[in-house]
């Protein structure tokens, strides 16, 4: 097999598209929940997917790890409450992570108008 050919079709398979989509906006719509209004984890997850029709909810394994990324960065701060006898982690955007929601909001806009730029000059010219 040559560096020019593989076996591998995984660029032509949506799915594989989706997956790197996901990964990339998982972080941003967590920030949007969160911008929306406090929430413990499981809301997060549940929010994002009814905001992405599924395609973007974060699986748990990503989800509290990038929370706890969050707050140690100061961008969530989060508080423990006891409900019907466990501990939820209910989080909340800071006005630091205000910022970088609008930060990160801009920067996909940007990116989203050249992709759709390319699917235009896609479809003139086939």
């Amino acid at each position: 097999m040559t560096a020019d050919k593989t076996d591998d079709d995984s660029y032509l398979d949506t799915s594989y598209w989706n997956g790197m989509i996901k990964m990339s906006l998982s972080r941003l719509f967590i920030l949007r929940c969160l911008f929306e209004e406090p929430m413990h984890g499981y809301a997060i997850t549940k929010r994002i997917s009814e905001l992405t029709s599924g395609c973007c909810a974060p699986t748990e394994g990503s989800l509290y790890p990038a929370l706890n990324e969050f707050q140690k960065k100061g961008y969530v701060t989060s508080e423990s409450r006891t409900v019907n006898g466990r501990e939820r982690k209910t989080y909340k955007l800071t006005d630091r992570g205000e910022e970088a929601y609008r930060t990160g909001l801009e920067a996909w806009e940007e990116t989203a108008e050249a992709l759709l730029e390319a699917k235009k000059e896609l479809e003139l010219s086939g």
